[in-house]
């Protein structure tokens, strides 16, 4: 696959480690760092698959995860580099909540920067109907992170019958050619379920294909990827900021 994609939304290796960590309910003091470090390997994979660009921190931190699972595994006594009763996660551990504070005081301070916008408005603008009960949908909700959109993916590709893989796929898919279908599929509905667009599909590469035009479509801040609640199915709507103006350009001044 020659389509490579970079998102300001792409998040780094401590962003994935917190969300498998919170994904699964674990206790961030006491990682199960066998797990961990498998389903850490498993999105690397994906993101591999996908052909997009990783950066390098992603791969140092998969070998640090790798080498703090080594060091579990080996008896006590050969591990004359440690001393008694340290734990090889402890550093790792230290570093996930720092950088969980931080996440949080940076989410603090854009709420804070949103109520001071609030202050001064401009006059409220009438909006039609559509787009007030679009409105009332969207009050309450959580973006999906690009971790989000790969676990739904990742889900996707093993509820795919095992027969699929080998049947000879006919038509040619594009990332260009899914961006203007889910476009003009939100023309006609306002939203529609990730695990839906998925389940239309006919092959594993239409899967990829359709996710790519996602990812692009995020890009380009024509859609908004949101989560009713954390971890739950995520829905895709177009950007309301977007859409108003599209739909006045055919209109006469």
């Amino acid at each position: 696959m020659n389509y490579k994609i970079r998102l300001d939304m792409f998040e780094g290796p401590l962003d994935l480690l917190l969300y498998l960590v919170k994904k699964d309910h674990l206790n961030i003091y006491d990682i199960p760092i066998a797990k961990v470090t498998q389903q850490y390997l498993e999105y690397i994979n994906l993101m591999q698959l996908l052909d997009l660009n990783i950066v390098g921190e992603f791969l140092v931190m998969a070998a640090t995860l790798m080498q703090i699972k080594s060091k579990m595994l080996l008896p006590a006594e050969e591990l004359g580099v440690l001393e008694e009763g340290e734990d090889p996660r402890a550093e790792l551990i230290k570093r996930l909540l720092e950088y969980e504070k931080f996440k949080q005081i940076a989410e603090n301070l854009k709420q804070r920067e949103i109520s001071q916008q609030e202050v001064f408005k401009r006059p409220k603008i009438e909006e039609p109907a559509d787009a007030k009960a679009l409105g009332k949908q969207e009050d309450k909700y959580f973006e999906a992170s690009i971790f989000d959109l790969i676990n739904a993916f990742s889900r996707a590709l093993k509820d795919i019958p095992r027969e699929v893989f080998y049947e000879v796929i006919k038509d040619q898919y594009t990332v260009e050619q899914k961006v203007h279908d889910i476009l003009h599929l939100l023309l006609v509905q306002t939203e529609i379920k990730l695990s839906e667009l998925f389940a239309k599909s006919k092959s594993k590469i239409e899967i990829i294909v359709i996710f790519l035009a996602i990812l692009e479509l995020a890009k380009m801040q024509e859609i908004i990827a949101r989560q009713d609640a954390e971890f739950q199915d995520i829905i895709i709507a177009r950007n309301r900021e977007n859409i108003i103006p599209y739909e006045r350009r055919d209109q006469p001044r």
